[in-house]
């Protein structure tokens, strides 16, 4: 599993906005981006996993972005940004990811 570097994780963290609802917490020896405890963006080593509706991801998959998580068990609805995509559009990139899963129920924690 790649190990993402403390610059890696400076970055990730740097790319997700500071809105109420939003908190970046390690998850797996990486970091996820949650905004009402369901997680919308993620770092995998040094790639940024976002998830997105079907037409932003179809956007994404045309400009080159591949499967986020391990080579063998991908996280289903989740796409890598590609290497290409600067840091103004990467950011832009995990706001969309944050609206979109900003429009689903928030996460019940559960009692144990």
């Amino acid at each position: 599993m790649p190990k993402a570097t403390d610059h890696d994780k400076d970055r990730f963290r740097s790319l997700v906005p500071a809105v109420a609802g939003v908190e970046v917490k390690p998850m797996f020896g990486q970091l996820g981006a949650f905004v009402n405890g369901n997680m919308f963006a993620g770092l995998f080593g040094s790639g940024i996993g976002v998830k997105v509706d079907e037409e932003s991801r179809a956007e994404l998959e045309r400009m080159g972005a591949g499967a986020f998580g391990p080579e063998d068990r991908p996280m289903a609805g989740y796409l890598t940004l590609p290497e290409t995509v600067g840091e103004v559009e990467a950011a832009a990139w995990v706001e969309r990811a944050r609206a979109h899963v900003a429009t689903f129920p928030p996460k019940v924690r559960k009692k144990g």
